[in-house]
């Protein structure tokens, strides 16, 4: 039997929640769920907050700054890229303060090397997609910056299992050559799915090298290229339920026929009313029922989610959502 890091019946959150005080966010996270809560990320502080610039902050001898038109590669370490950096060193003290002790699985996230290429221009300001070397330059960065993060969080929380999500919004447009230029006038190449694979293994193999933490991939986006991330080396896939049509039946049967973990994002993330308790299990038991998986390994292999991250919403909202995909989760397990 596949092992996962989670107990049955599980519920996470995304990664991005609203407002600016990072201890009141992992309070919040640590107390609607502690089976497996994870690091909140707060844009909502400005640039190097955000999904491109915090993780652009972890490049190994990549250096970023803001441009009017977005992040842009830079000569040398600025401003911009210290801030990223002092952003998250700031979570991690928290991290360290508030969650001490903590010895259950616990998630951290960084973008994917295919959405930072498609948001990051090169010096000259067409991003970085479009160029093949820029891509490898910046994979090799990301996968060392992320081994870096990874080992870091490991020695603030020495008893936790560490789950590292990679965040992947953009590669189904990049594998299907809809990522505009810099100047939106036409489309870049698309990108090969065996190229696509090949670096997000590379940095799955580095940043989780040793069992060091158990690689998940989210992406929040329609055409989830589910095999290709499994054959990256993912162990579990991160999709707004939502957004998963019945044609890709067969490649969600495969993934779960092949033991990986799916987060299936089941909870609106932005504010609307909830709907009941019930009504929120009921899609993921009725894909699990359409494919024909026994309904004893439901709790075991899915664990709950909103439906992405919750930068937008309130934090009313926020907290709602967290405890209605907590006490779905837990519904879904006490009915097997």
């Amino acid at each position: 039997m596949t092992d996962y890091p989670w107990q049955i019946g599980t519920a996470t959150g995304i990664g991005s929640y609203p407002g600016e005080d990072p201890a009141e966010a992992l309070r919040v996270v640590l107390g609607e769920l502690p089976e497996l809560p994870h690091l909140p990320e707060l844009p909502a502080r400005g640039p190097g907050a955000d999904l491109t610039g915090r993780t652009a902050g972890l490049l190994v001898e990549l250096p970023v700054h803001l441009e009017p038109s977005g992040w842009r590669f830079s000569d040398r370490p600025g401003r911009d890229t210290l801030r990223s950096r002092d952003h998250l060193a700031r979570d991690l003290d928290v991290l360290e303060e508030v969650a001490a002790g903590h010895d259950g699985p616990f998630k951290i996230q960084v973008c994917g090397p295919w959405t930072l290429a498609a948001t990051i221009e090169l010096r000259h300001g067409d991003r970085a997609l479009k160029d093949p070397g820029a891509v490898r330059d910046l994979t090799a960065s990301l996968a060392e910056g992320a081994a870096a993060h990874v080992a870091d969080v490991r020695r603030r929380l020495p008893d936790a299992r560490i789950l590292l999500q990679i965040d992947e919004p953009g590669l189904p447009a990049a594998l299907a050559g809809t990522v505009p230029t810099a100047s939106g006038f036409s489309r870049l190449r698309a990108i090969e799915a065996p190229v696509a694979e090949d670096a997000l293994r590379t940095v799955i193999e580095t940043a989780c090298a040793d069992d060091a933490a158990y690689p998940v991939v989210h992406c929040c986006a329609r055409n989830v290229p589910f095999g290709l991330l499994r054959g990256a080396g993912a162990r579990a896939v991160a999709v707004d339920l939502a957004l998963v049509p019945k044609r890709d039946d067969d490649a969600v049967g495969e993934a779960i026929e092949a033991g990986t973990g799916l987060f299936l994002g089941a909870v609106p993330a932005t504010d609307a009313a909830l709907p009941p308790l019930k009504a929120t299990a009921e899609p993921v038991r009725a894909l699990w029922n359409r494919l024909g998986f026994p309904p004893a390994r439901l709790a075991r292999q899915v664990v709950l989610t909103p439906a992405c991250g919750m930068a937008g919403a309130s934090p009313r909202h926020v907290r709602a959502a967290l405890r209605r995909c907590r006490e779905a989760a837990r519904m879904l397990h006490e009915a097997d």
